[in-house]
């Protein structure tokens, strides 16, 4: 298909998500087509994936088991309600992606994204104690510098300053616990530091506060990607388990970055060890290719809401393309690819090469800090005075003309390439960072 002529015009009439909107207008970037680690330009140059598209693509561009799914399933069913109707696909894949879990976790409900799945995780918290007779539990806890999408619900237990400044008072009834980034302590640290675990009893602070009575869930991602990678100090998550049992707290886990495979396990759960109430996952799901979502809930969590006459909705929740046909069958063919290639544990393996060639970065012009787990790494630079985040915007938009996409926020530089990297590619992305960071002013 040809691509398009580009006008004024038709850039003006698409305002653009998390976008320097004029900046980009004046130099657009596009991609028209991808494969495999790469992007292909609008003036045909290959792009290396840094950041498997935005944290999702993990098995790579244009794998032949997903097109050819989403193919047949379009000519087959392009689509069927999920209200009191159902389809197939849905049932199969809801099996296949709970055997994936650790028991409890054994029932999944089927969202459009990252944000829709938050929302409908702190919906069940709150919704399970009220059917339990708990119904003053409708606190929720969230997280400073936690990223949970950008639905109200997301934002206000999320706690990135930028993504809830502008929207007024939020929900009400949030508070945020400490983050656990720790410069100081903990700088250069390969995978987990090990300074921080006690940030957890930042909890019982809160607990006391509010009182557990008042208190349906805390969320938190095992390691916040989207404010820069951070990652948990050791002993951490479990320690937030600890004090979630001990006052009757839902502890819920946001995978939509840690989910399929990125930290070298299939989730997070199964990499810490730590098996929470709910958890929400995104992206990797159908490998970016179509929207879709999923919350995985414990059977305490489900049976709860088993009860009453059974000709009635027990959980009035629920989106128009729950579950879609197409979304389906692009996960299916997308776990087939993780399955077929191994790639939910591939990152295990490159975890060393990885991080050695991360750190190898460590005396790089303006880095201050480096981290690591799986496939995910985070360059943190010294700011400039009086003009933060240009530095890594600077270093985002050399990168790319340099051939590497990368991704910032802040002034840290976060990358997650497809799980399907070679280590070659490993060397070519962060050579590339390497000659980018030194020319930096």
């Amino acid at each position: 298909m040809s691509q398009p002529a580009l006008t004024s015009n038709n850039l003006d009439a698409f305002w653009m998500p998390f976008t320097a909107n004029r900046q980009f207008k004046k130099n657009p970037r596009l991609f028209v087509g991808a494969e495999g680690m790469y992007y292909k330009t609008a003036d045909g140059r290959q792009v290396l994936d840094g950041t498997a598209g935005l944290w999702c693509c993990n098995a790579g561009h244009a794998r032949p088991r997903i097109t050819e799914a989403v193919q047949r399933q379009i000519a087959e069913l392009d689509y069927a309600p999920a209200f009191q109707m159902g389809h197939p696909h849905a049932f199969e894949l809801a099996a296949r992606l709970s055997a994936l879990m650790p028991s409890p976790l054994d029932h999944v409900f089927f969202t459009n994204s990252g944000s829709e799945s938050v929302e409908t995780a702190l919906k069940m918290a709150i919704a399970y104690h009220r059917v339990r007779g708990e119904g003053s539990r409708t606190r929720l806890i969230g997280r400073e510098r936690g990223y949970h999408g950008v639905n109200f619900g997301g934002i206000s237990v999320g706690g990135i300053v930028a993504n809830r400044k502008m929207f007024g008072t939020l929900l009400g009834g949030v508070d945020h616990i400490r983050h656990t980034h720790d410069l100081e302590r903990n700088a250069f640290s390969r995978g987990q530091p090990d300074n921080g675990a006690e940030y957890a009893e930042e909890l019982i602070r809160l607990v006391q506060l509010h009182d557990p009575s008042t208190i349906a869930a805390v969320i938190v991602e095992p390691v916040a990607g989207s404010t820069g990678v951070l990652i948990p100090p050791k002993g951490y998550l479990k320690r937030l388990r600890e004090i979630c049992d001990q006052h009757g707290i839902l502890l819920i886990f946001d995978e939509v970055i840690t989910g399929f495979g990125r930290l070298g396990s299939p989730f997070a759960v199964d990499h810490f060890g730590v098996v929470p109430d709910l958890v929400t996952t995104a992206k990797g799901i159908t490998n970016g290719v179509i929207p879709m979502g999923a919350v995985f809930c414990s059977s305490d969590v489900h049976q709860a809401f088993m009860t009453g006459p059974e000709h009635l909705i027990e959980f009035f929740h629920g989106y128009t393309y729950s579950g879609h046909p197409v979304a389906c069958a692009a996960a299916l063919g997308t776990l087939d690819t993780y399955e077929e290639e191994g790639l939910l544990t591939r990152a295990a393996e490159l975890e060393d090469y990885w991080a050695d060639a991360l750190h190898s970065l460590k005396g790089t012009r303006h880095v201050i800090d480096i981290r690591n787990i799986g496939l995910i790494g985070a360059i943190e630079l010294e700011p400039m005075a009086g003009e933060p985040t240009k530095r890594a915007f600077t270093a985002f938009l050399n990168a790319y003309e340099a051939g590497v996409l990368i991704r910032t926020t802040g002034d840290i530089i976060a990358l997650s390439p497809p799980l399907i990297i070679e280590k070659s590619e490993i060397d070519r992305l962060v050579d590339t960072l390497r000659t980018v960071l030194e020319a930096l002013d």
